[in-house]
């Protein structure tokens, strides 16, 4: 039985990295991590307020001594792994990207959670024990497995706690839509009174909850926020935005860095919208003709909702 761990969530990002001969980028976990011998990609933790581009170009230079750039967004993915060593199960939110190499040279690292960085074929990396968030990316059987709690922890998707400097810090993941439906209507909410962006149109979705998958997340919220039941067409982006004193209902400045993927999702068969989340931070829902999204007021979107719009070439 996996004991009783503390439960914990984190948000990382990784780099998928092929050489000239097609070789993928692996970095191999050490004696000081909990899977010592295991194989998978570079990248690591996002720090709170780094957007994951910039994570991911850090950590793989950390990690394997390789200048990167990142190229594109290939998958957001989320497991859950307990590490009963530290006495944690934790929940991390994965963001894959595909990065070309600038420079740098391959290096050996002691006393570090990765100790090794190798060029592999897709048919060496097959045979090593890697990591199933890097077999999954790799499109390869997962060699290894990692161990999970028997139960879902009971742990909030929106959690704040206190940084060194006194003031309160808080990091969530999201997921977010932007929803058609066949008569070419774009679906958005309006923030409540009391939330930050309260009166401002928005993207239905929100934050996912603990051992759930992104897309699994945004379906679930579709139907709370809206009552639409959509279907998921596929991933347009990432956003990471601060903002360093976010208030909201709980009456004290929050440091806050929300990371949203968003989504095309296609709404077959509309029906009036319904909000079933009563009390929540969705106020309104209305479905908008596409030629009038366009005319909105910046100043009435949020600002993820822009940025999202702007990718969909909506905007």
């Amino acid at each position: 039985m996996t004991p009783a761990l503390e439960p914990l969530r984190r948000i990382a990002a990784y780099a998928v990295a092929r050489d000239g001969e097609g070789r993928v980028l692996l970095v191999r976990a050490s004696s000081r991590s909990g899977t010592p011998g295991v194989w998978s990609l570079p990248g690591g933790a996002v720090d709170h307020g780094e957007d994951p581009n910039h994570t991911v170009v850090r950590e793989t230079a950390a990690e394997t001594g390789l200048s990167v750039a990142v190229s594109g967004l290939r998958d957001v993915l989320a497991d859950m792994r307990s590490l009963p060593h530290r006495g944690v199960t934790i929940h991390t939110d994965r963001l894959i990207y595909s990065v070309s190499i600038r420079g740098g040279n391959l290096i050996d690292r002691v006393g570090h959670p990765t100790d090794l960085a190798r060029w592999h074929t897709l048919e060496e990396a097959e045979r090593l024990r890697l990591r199933p968030f890097t077999a999954a990316a790799l499109g390869l059987p997962a060699a290894s497995a990692d161990l999970r709690p028997e139960e879902v922890p009971d742990f909030p998707s929106f959690y704040a706690y206190r940084g060194p400097d006194g003031l309160h810090r808080a990091q969530r993941f999201a997921a977010y839509a932007i929803a058609t439906d066949p008569y070419e209507n774009l679906l958005l909410t309006k923030i409540s009174p009391g939330y930050p962006g309260a009166g401002c149109w928005h993207l239905p979705g929100g934050g996912t909850d603990y051992g759930e998958q992104p897309g699994t997340a945004l379906i679930r919220e579709l139907v709370e926020e809206t009552g639409q039941q959509g279907r998921l067409v596929e991933l347009l982006g990432v956003a990471s935005h601060r903002d360093a004193a976010s208030l909201g209902p709980e009456g004290y400045p929050i440091d806050w860095h929300g990371v949203r993927a968003f989504y095309r999702v296609v709404v077959d068969n509309p029906s009036p919208v319904m909000i079933h989340d009563v009390g929540g931070s969705t106020d309104e829902a209305k479905w908008w003709p596409l030629k009038e999204v366009a005319e909105i007021a910046a100043d009435r979107l949020t600002e993820v909702t822009a940025e999202a719009l702007r990718a969909a070439r909506l905007i």
